[in-house]
């Protein structure tokens, strides 16, 4: 198996530690003005959804966790689990809240995920990286707002917010990237 160390660690970079698969979601190289630099990072459970500080430091190494990816569709909200269809078996796979909690505020009927496996268990989904969205509320501009870098706030039909620029109206559709969370460009 491959192993990552302190020098290959960054933004979503996936690890696993004491048998556990991790994502990173921030990291900070730090070099003190006395003694070894190491990272300090904080990473998220696949498991649990818990994020945790670490430190690793020079000699460190983590195994790439064993994990497999299947395209599923995302049916609805039964009220307790978050329920999916295999495109291929027509099988439904019910995830928790917990396991879906980053992609959940990006997920409309019918949207394809990828469904994280772990050991051929389902930990974990994933939006994709960029969807069109409609806006569903948005406050209405007022003359004058043309400066550049001027944002508003836009509830999308999935209930997320993002910022967009002024010039973006309510029942646009609109490109965002879900894994920042911005907006990316308003759809022609």
């Amino acid at each position: 198996m491959a192993t990552i160390g302190m020098g290959d660690i960054k933004k979503g970079v996936r690890l696993e530690i004491s048998g556990v698969p991790y994502k990173v979601v921030e990291f900070q190289h730090v070099k003190p003005g006395k003694g070894a630099a190491f990272v300090r990072c904080k990473v998220k459970s696949f498991i649990n959804g818990k994020v945790v500080e670490k430190t690793i430091h020079a000699g460190d190494k983590f195994e790439v966790p064993n994990l497999e990816y299947k395209t599923m569709q995302y049916l609805y909200d039964d009220g307790e689990m978050l329920q999916f269809m295999d495109n291929e078996t027509y099988d439904q796979l019910g995830l928790t809240y917990e396991q879906c909690e980053d992609a959940m505020k990006w997920l409309k009927d019918g949207t394809n995920v990828d469904i994280i496996n772990y050991n051929g268990k389902a930990i974990s989904v994933e939006a994709p990286a960029v969807m069109e969205l409609v806006i569903t509320d948005t406050p209405p501009n007022f003359k004058g707002d043309t400066s550049s870098g001027s944002k508003k706030p836009a509830t999308l039909e999935t209930g997320a917010v993002v910022q967009v620029p002024y010039h973006v109206l309510e029942g646009d559709l609109i490109r965002v990237n879900t894994v920042d969370g911005e907006y990316l460009e308003k759809v022609k």
